[in-house]
């Protein structure tokens, strides 16, 4: 191939939880929907932590310390230390201590955890943009976060404050559906100021640098939901990836996505961790998994067979990649997604 793309998803037949030394964990659509695990994840996770795997829980919401996450996972029956949490607040704080001296005041736009990482890193939270910020960090506030704060962060920029933001995803899910994250929250501020934040959460290379230097993983393995964040993420890391679909990726979206956002695997759900990944073989421009095969048939992706409809994802997924090359799948998709029943 003259172009380097990911053309299906890949096989593994060792269990990941064996293949991989540590699971670098989105929370948010992977372990936990607002209070409450995700089907499978507590049991899934217990038997990956019990056959050696090492988990650990990455983040781009920056709204609660890492004590507070480990105390929310192990009320959900998934023991966790605060050691074992790495957020997008961390990284944002460590980016910020890069370039500003100890002690500078820090406006502070979100919640407890910005304001804790920002303590460890030697800044200064402040409220106002009258107590003469050098900088101001934005967070994720949770959904009863004052709309004054955003005017706060406003006049600080105005008046020469560097802006950093946590992390910029758009949307965020919960318990009852899919809610405005902080890239919605940043957007706001951008509007009033026209300015640009640095950016430290996925997928950028700050949040890697922070996931590394805490974890010390040497054959990570990126489990997410989201493929803008968790996969482009690994992508940029250059490590695999692992797909769920109990968050805001759903099959349509898989199939459309672009070389960046391809996962190396792809699963229903945290189960996936503890088996191995079945291969997606090609014949005749014939995608086929399990009981399934893909192809393209005019202007459409078209599925035949039956089985286990992850696996007829996977098959579509090699249909659709391998058409589309390195750029987005434009086929029409929602006859073979139907399909699915996913």
């Amino acid at each position: 191939m003259s172009q380097q793309y990911r053309s299906r998803p890949s096989g593994n037949g060792t269990p990941l939880s064996e293949a991989y030394d540590t699971a670098l964990l989105d929370l948010d659509g992977v372990v936990y929907a607002g209070g409450h695990a995700v089907v499978h994840a507590v049991e899934s996770l217990g038997a990956a932590r019990d056959g050696g795997m090492r988990l650990a829980y990455v983040t781009n919401n920056a709204l609660r310390t890492p004590d507070a996450v480990a105390g929310h996972l192990t009320e959900l029956g998934v023991p966790a230390e605060p050691t074992d949490v790495i957020t997008s607040a961390q990284a944002v704080a460590r980016l910020m201590a890069d370039q500003l001296p100890s002690g500078s005041r820090v406006l502070v736009v979100g919640g407890e955890g910005l304001r804790v990482a920002l303590r460890e890193r030697g800044l200064v939270p402040v409220e106002s943009a009258d107590d003469a910020p050098v900088a101001v960090a934005q967070g994720f506030g949770g959904p009863d976060l004052p709309w004054g704060r955003f005017a706060e962060a406003a006049y600080a920029i105005a008046g020469g404050a560097a802006w950093f933001a946590s992390n910029t995803d758009l949307t965020i899910p919960s318990a009852r559906g899919i809610a405005p994250g902080n890239g919605a929250a940043v957007e706001v501020v951008r509007i009033a100021t026209g300015a640009e934040p640095q950016v430290a959460g996925k997928p950028l290379p700050p949040m890697h640098r922070e996931t590394v230097l805490r974890t010390g993983a040497e054959r990570p393995l990126v489990v997410g939901d989201r493929l803008d964040t968790d996969i482009e993420g690994a992508f940029n890391g250059g490590v695999d990836s692992l797909l769920v679909l109990t968050g805001v990726t759903d099959a349509a979206l898989l199939l459309a996505a672009v070389p960046h956002h391809r996962p190396t695997y792809v699963d229903r759900d945290l189960r996936g961790l503890l088996t191995g990944q079945p291969e997606v073989t090609a014949e005749d421009e014939t995608f086929r998994c399990g009981g399934w095969t893909a192809t393209v048939r005019g202007d459409a992706l078209a599925l035949d067979g039956d089985g286990d409809p992850v696996d007829g994802l996977r098959a579509l997924c090699g249909a659709a990649w391998t058409q589309a090359g390195d750029a987005a799948c434009e086929l029409d998709t929602r006859t073979a997604v139907a399909r699915l029943g996913l």
